[in-house]
């Protein structure tokens, strides 16, 4: 390799090579790089692109960015059907094998101890979204309601859809309560994020619970159903089930990249 190291993730040797057809970051192969006992899943990646000064303008071109970042996820998406990997941070760069070999000697004692906690579990992300008022049963929009014949009308109506939301609040946040004791009892370990912006994310709805667990790959079809069983329990409310991951919320701190 002469270009830069794209680093994906830190893994266990793997009992068999990874996918002859596996492209990853700049369409290059991805390939192991074997040191002290661990492996580095690693790319080479243009000088041009991935330096310092490159790289940050390049993070600004939010095309590039997204296709670099699902070439990532491809190659950590890969390793998991077959591995325990810990992934490491997008464009996480070094300048040369040696580089990458250095990384792997500093970190190695967290590395073994964090993939003997991981081995043979992935992680499973719930979310719990609370419908928009005007999807709730019996609840009709704002603006096909009557016009109100008062000011005095006008403010007992909003206190009354005021007091509905927060009525629907309560319960979406005891369902999403009950839940998540439920679905951490379940796993092995669990973590909670804090609930995602809906102008960011996209999703429909008023996101109450974004979680994460560690599940034993065995028992993954078991956690499946549980969350499954769960859907329809509370109506207006949308429980969507993300997964197998690598175990990102679990793998702890991961070290800081070196730039070329």
């Amino acid at each position: 390799m002469s270009g830069l190291r794209y680093v994906y993730a830190i893994c266990r040797p793997l009992d068999a090579p990874l996918q002859a057809q596996l492209t990853g970051v700049a369409g290059a192969p991805a390939k192991p790089l074997h040191h002290h006992g661990l492996v580095a899943v690693v790319s080479e990646v243009p000088e041009r692109d991935f330096a310092e000064d490159a790289l940050r303008a390049r993070l600004e071109d939010l095309d590039w960015l997204a296709a670099t970042a699902r070439a990532h996820q491809g190659v950590i998406d890969a390793l998991t059907v077959v591995t325990t990997p810990l992934p490491l941070r997008l464009a996480t760069v070094f300048r040369d094998d040696s580089g990458v070999r250095s990384m792997i000697e500093s970190r190695e004692e967290h590395f073994q101890r964090t993939l003997d906690r991981l081995s043979g579990r992935v992680e499973w992300g719930v979310k719990v979204y609370l419908e928009s008022e005007g999807a709730q049963e019996g609840t009709a929009p704002e603006q096909t309601a009557p016009k109100a014949a008062s000011g005095r009308d006008y403010l007992r109506r909003r206190r009354q859809q005021t007091r509905a939301s927060e009525d629907l609040w309560q319960k979406a946040e005891t369902f999403a309560t009950g839940l998540h004791e439920r679905l951490a009892a379940f796993a092995e370990d669990s973590r909670l994020h804090a609930p995602q912006n809906a102008t960011l994310s996209g999703a429909a709805g008023r996101n109450v619970l974004n979680a994460a667990y560690l599940v034993p790959r065995a028992r993954s079809e078991e956690f499946v159903e549980l969350v499954d069983r769960t859907k329809d329990d509370a109506p207006g409310l949308r429980v969507e089930l993300t997964g197998p991951w690598a175990a990102y919320s679990f793998a702890g701190e991961l070290p800081q990249e070196e730039r070329a």
